[in-house]
């Protein structure tokens, strides 16, 4: 890591390097930082597309998926020549053409029990992007355990959920406090039977990469203890607190 940015740094970062809160010191906290992002989906792309241009130092992405047709609409790292790639490598390409000095570490794996325990230890910052409530909670166990900053997206239809859960401190609740593990289905998440508008998952995906953003900068407010709900149908925006369960793990 460089003491100082480079003239090309300074250049391609000037818009953040000139904002009070970061300046070069923030900068170079950035570029510094190591993300891991957990599905390279309608969240996944737009949050990998961000933190790649802010200038995220090390970004991991996961997911054992291939591009198909369906995806294009709202997964903006993808297109038609894309079709059948595995998205790691497909996303990989893109990013790299928007900044290639982020390192990024790609995972064609699916996230299990067995395999998430020598991944996340080489990140400071994780973003769940994944589709189905096992991948969630097991997200949420592991970054509880390990005491990660973790920034939770959850979409359908036209609304989404965002979560940010800094598992340093003990009275936070945690993702399994709001969705009750016995109660819910994957179907909720599942855009193949729920459908999803294709902005949705943009903005929800770009809000993601924000609070991370703001968590490695250390300023502004986090959702730590709320859940920001928005029903971009009716542009009906809300912070709910977020109760910690008595049975729950956290």
């Amino acid at each position: 890591m460089k003491k100082i940015l480079d003239k090309n740094q300074i250049e391609r970062f000037s818009r953040q390097i000139i904002l009070k809160n970061i300046g070069v010191l923030g900068q170079k906290k950035i570029i510094q930082s190591k993300v891991l992002i957990i599905g390279m989906g309608g969240l996944g792309c737009p949050v990998a597309e961000f933190l790649t241009r802010a200038g995220v130092g090390l970004l991991g992405i996961i997911d054992s998926d291939y591009v198909e047709l369906s995806n294009i609409h709202r997964q903006s790292l993808y297109d038609s020549k894309d079709l059948k790639k595995p998205k790691v490598k497909a996303a990989l390409k893109k990013l790299k053409k928007i900044n290639h000095q982020t390192k990024i570490s790609c995972y064609k794996i699916r996230l299990n029990k067995n395999n998430f325990r020598t991944i996340i230890k080489n990140y400071d910052y994780i973003i769940d992007g994944s589709d189905n409530f096992e991948t969630k909670f097991l997200i949420n166990d592991f970054c509880l355990k390990s005491k990660k900053f973790l920034v939770t997206g959850a979409i359908s239809k036209f609304d989404g959920h965002i979560f940010t859960f800094d598992f340093k401190n003990k009275k936070i609740p945690c993702l399994r406090c709001f969705f009750q593990e016995d109660v819910i289905s994957d179907d909720v998440l599942n855009c193949e039977f729920e459908g999803i508008l294709g902005t949705v998952a943009g903005i929800i995906g770009t809000i993601q990469a924000n609070e991370v953003l703001k968590k490695i900068l250390n300023i502004g407010k986090n959702l730590d203890g709320f859940v920001l709900i928005l029903d971009l149908l009716n542009l009906n925006f809300r912070k709910v607190k977020l109760n910690k369960q008595k049975k729950c793990l956290c």
